[in-house]
């Protein structure tokens, strides 16, 4: 199922400026937020929709990939690496609405545990891999949790203390007029913790930047788009929350001999202007090989001959698809004064009953004539 243009869901025109796709989002929060339509089922996803299309916009980066690719510019992490974007739907709306609805509304309680978000690598893999399956390793930036404090943030032998401005809630209430305001406690940044002496290998976040290297199996048959979850391998969730899972996502390289189409593949094999005329066996190359194929007398180029089962079988298909051989008649080059002498004599000794011969150029010649007349 295709998703909604961006600008659509939004309602606003491609060139709107930034101020006005903050309006636009906002009124659409205000709307469809599930606090404020608890009967609504549909609530929730059309409140998804519009922050995801308002954090697309609003970066300049994400809206000029997105402007020229469509959402396939924006799910493809940048240099094969990017953010799936699977973390909390109301993650920010607080600090556009300073937490109108409270603390549901603003993360439902900054410090209770947070799954991490989803992340997305791009592996680009051979035709020849994408037939067969294969293993494969990928190697991504990640962070993991501070071994020197256990993911507390605090130097070992100390412990952080709880927030005197939120009382550990994460949140302060203000009153404004008739609203009743919540917004992230602006001491702790929504922890509900202070840190007041931060551990020194990660400065108090609790997390170290690391690389990692992961094993991927490649099932046999995938095809560009196709995505392998590996559950647990996104980025780690705050508070002891779960981790969010890595997509890794399949992009076929060009190849030199074919191109894929489903589970068809296509090549284009050249053969002389004697063997199109007169006839004889030429060979094809397949994915396991080799295989031959008799061509006719006289054929034509472009002439497409069909090898059943020699494409690939895709992952939910039951047989594999076909090969699509599609014949080129090579102009001979380089020709001797007695090979061009020769093709001489042929053309004048066919001229004399052109039609015969040549059945394609008489009848595209009535056409023209029919087309003038």
């Amino acid at each position: 199922m295709s998703k909604r243009d961006y600008y659509e869901i939004l309602g606003v025109n491609r060139d709107a400026s930034e101020d006005e796709l903050k309006k636009a989002y906002r009124r659409l929060a205000m709307k469809h937020h599930p606090d404020r339509n608890p009967d609504n089922p549909k609530a929730e996803e059309l409140f998804k929709d519009a922050k995801q299309a308002y954090e697309t916009l609003t970066d300049s980066q994400k809206r000029a990939a997105y402007d020229q690719y469509g959402h396939a510019g924006v799910e493809q992490g940048a240099g094969g690496f990017g953010g799936g974007g699977a973390g909390n739907p109301f993650a920010d709306f607080g600090s556009m609405f300073g937490d109108i609805f409270g603390a549901a509304a603003g993360g439902r309680g900054h410090s209770a545990h947070q799954r991490g978000n989803d992340l997305q690598y791009n592996l680009e893999i051979t035709l020849e891999e994408a037939a067969r399956g294969t293993d494969t390793q990928i190697r991504i930036p990640a962070q993991e949790e501070c071994g020197t404090c256990h993911g507390t943030g605090a130097r070992p032998g100390t412990d952080p203390i709880t927030c005197t401005t939120c009382a550990g809630h994460g949140q302060v209430r203000m009153q404004q007029g008739f609203f009743s305001m919540q917004q992230t406690c602006p001491k702790c940044h929504g922890t509900g913790k202070i840190i007041p002496t931060p551990c020194t290998t990660c400065h108090g976040t609790g997390r170290i930047k690391r690389q990692k290297t992961l094993s991927v199996r490649i099932p046999a048959g995938v095809d560009t788009g196709d995505r392998i979850r590996l559950s647990g391998e996104g980025e780690p969730g705050l508070n002891h929350g779960p981790n969010g899972d890595l997509y890794v996502v399949v992009h076929l390289k060009p190849h030199a001999m074919f191109q894929r189409d489903h589970n068809d593949l296509h090549c284009e094999m050249p053969i002389s202007f004697a063997t199109a005329a007169l006839g004889g066996e030429i060979a094809i190359p397949t994915l396991d090989g080799h295989a031959n194929i008799k061509i006719p007398a006289e054929t034509q180029t472009g002439k497409v001959f069909r090898l059943r089962g020699k494409g690939i079988r895709g992952i939910r298909a039951s047989a594999p698809g076909d090969l699509m051989c599609h014949l080129v008649l090579e102009t001979p080059v380089h020709l001797t004064e007695r090979q061009k002498e020769l093709l001489r004599e042929l053309e004048s000794s066919t001229q004399s009953d052109h039609a015969l011969h040549s059945p394609k150029a008489k009848s595209f010649m009535e056409k023209v004539k029919a087309f003038f007349n």
